[in-house]
Order: C-alpha cells, then sequence, then structure tokens
C-alpha cells in the first residue's frame, strides 16, 4: 500500500446551509468527537501528511474544532479545511493562529445557492480579509466559483460578475479578472498564496442516477480516501451517503480497510478503465478524467 496524496476526515455531516448543489445526506446529523478524531487521525498518519477536514458538512460548526486542530498539529498533520465561509469571523482567531492549517477552499458558489440575510458585500470582504491575513501566515487559500454550466447541468451563477467585481475591488487588479479567466484558464493566482478557481457543476454520484459511459477512472483509493463522521470508510470525497462502505475504521484498523479485497478490486477496476461498483459507473465527476 503506497502513500496516499489527502484524506478526508469529515468531522461533522451538519451544515448550517441549504446549497441547491449539494446532494445533502440521509444520515443521521452527527459531530465525530475529538477523541475519535484522534483515533483516526492516528491510523491515517502512516499514510498521508495531509488531511481534509470536510466530506460534507460544514467543519467551522464544529464546537471541538480547536482541540482537532491540536490534533493535528501534535501529529504533524498539514489541514485543508472546505467552508462556505458564512462562519470564517467567528473562526478567525482559532484557524490564523492553528500552526498545522496548510489550505482553506472557500465555496464561494454557495452565496447564490441559498437564502441569504447577509449582503454579498460583506460575505465577499470577510473571506478577502481573512485569506489576506491567512496568507500572511503562510496558507494557501482558495476561492472557488464551481458553479459554471457545463453540457448537461446549468449552475446558479448569476452572481459570478458582482462577485468578481468585489474581488477585483477587494485586491486592487490592475487587470480583468474575467478578461483573464476568460482565455481558456480555470484559475488563477490573485495575491501571494490567494487564488481564484472556476470550474463546471458536476453531477454526484448517485445509484439512481443512469450508467455515465464505458470507460471510468477516479483517484479514489490511489491518491484519497474517505472517513465518514461515523467511522465508514469509503474510496472518495464524493461518496456523500457511504454507499461503498469499505469498513469502519472505528471497529477495523484502517490498513485492514484499506487492503481488503474490495478496495483492491476499485483500485484495480480503475486502472483497467473500469468500475467495479455500481456508484462510481454513476459518477459524473469520475467521467472528467476519461474525457
Amino acid at each position: 500500500m503506497t502513500n496516499f496524496k489527502k484524506a478526508y476526515i469529515e468531522i461533522t455531516n451538519v451544515c448550517n446551509l441549504n446549497c441547491n448543489f449539494c446532494p445533502k445526506t440521509s444520515r443521521s446529523p452527527h459531530f465525530m468527537s475529538s477523541q475519535q478524531f484522534a483515533h483516526l487521525a492516528r491510523q491515517v498518519k502512516p499514510f498521508t501528511d495531509y488531511v481534509y477536514l470536510h466530506l460534507m458538512g460544514e467543519p467551522l460548526l464544529h464546537p471541538q474544532l480547536d482541540e482537532i486542530l491540536k490534533i493535528c498539529e501534535i501529529l504533524e498533520l498539514k489541514v485543508t479545511i472546505t467552508t462556505n465561509g458564512t462562519l470564517i469571523n467567528r473562526r478567525r482567531e482559532l484557524l490564523l493562529q492553528s500552526l498545522c492549517l496548510y489550505k482553506m477552499h472557500f465555496s464561494l458558489h454557495s452565496f447564490e445557492a441559498n437564502d441569504n440575510n447577509i449582503q454579498l458585500e460583506d460575505y465577499v470582504h470577510d473571506i478577502v480579509d481573512f485569506a489576506k491575513a491567512a496568507a500572511d501566515e503562510g496558507t494557501i487559500n482558495v476561492l472557488r466559483l464551481w458553479n459554471m454550466d457545463s453540457a448537461e447541468l446549468k449552475g446558479s451563477n448569476r452572481l459570478n460578475k458582482d462577485i468578481i467585481d468585489l474581488l477585483e475591488d477587494e485586491f486592487g487588479c490592475v487587470f480583468s479578472l474575467r478578461n483573464a479567466l476568460g482565455q481558456g484558464r480555470s484559475g488563477l493566482k490573485i495575491y501571494p498564496r490567494i487564488y481564484l478557481e472556476m470550474a463546471e457543476k458536476f453531477q454526484w454520484p448517485s445509484l439512481q442516477a443512469p450508467v455515465m459511459g464505458d470507460e471510468v477512472f477516479c483517484y479514489g483509493l490511489r491518491d484519497q480516501f474517505g472517513i465518514l463522521a461515523d467511522g465508514t470508510v469509503v474510496p472518495c470525497c464524493l461518496d456523500s451517503e457511504g454507499t461503498v462502505n469499505l469498513g469502519n475504521a472505528f471497529d477495523t484498523p484502517l490498513k485492514s480497510v484499506l487492503l481488503s479485497r474490495r478496495a483492491e478490486r476499485i483500485y484495480d477496476g480503475f486502472t483497467a478503465r473500469k468500475a467495479s461498483e455500481p456508484l462510481c459507473a454513476r459518477c459524473g465527476y469520475a467521467q472528467r478524467y476519461v474525457k
């Protein structure tokens, strides 16, 4: 078993928003305790130095986030947090003082995908203000607009122009971000350690969806794996329901789960550009790797 580039550990599946692009989850609301996280983090450490505190849910909601970050610091794990950004002021000092925070992903597309009681200008300003401070501390920040139209799906992106205009003002850009992104680029650096990234909306995998194509490839169990809040190990960050349940890391050593016959079949299947699991054959994101 080779090392992985990253492991997703879902510290909660609870979110404070109701984004229209999110598949949601039918799982019971749950917050992983800091003790449970420590148990998993110690098992993850031999496989990777990078953990993403996300799969579903809003990690900044977690009441023990300070303890979780301290555990990562002790184990020398580098942390990436994906957030909708609405709680950034509440967690600002904790995050800026964290020694293990490696990267922040801000899903700016979540603003338009909700009914908000905050102003767009305030939302963007608070995120940019934090991102600049975090960048000065050495943390990478990625501002995401993952809501572009694809051939199959229409994204909620009416406010993208307004968001980009606000970003140009916040960063004092001397060039047009829209023009730069309109030249076939999906992302660009707009400030030291701060990037703007745009991507098409994609179809989350679902057993109710049709099979996407004959060829399938994914980096699940090759570059990454995920652990849901209840300890369920899944091949990738898009298995929001734990459909491909490889085992539970609270009951079975993680190494045994990742070396299981089912995990091996998934890995070998992707090597052959085949899906060994019905869910993987119905994943719109996996199709990006075979186009």
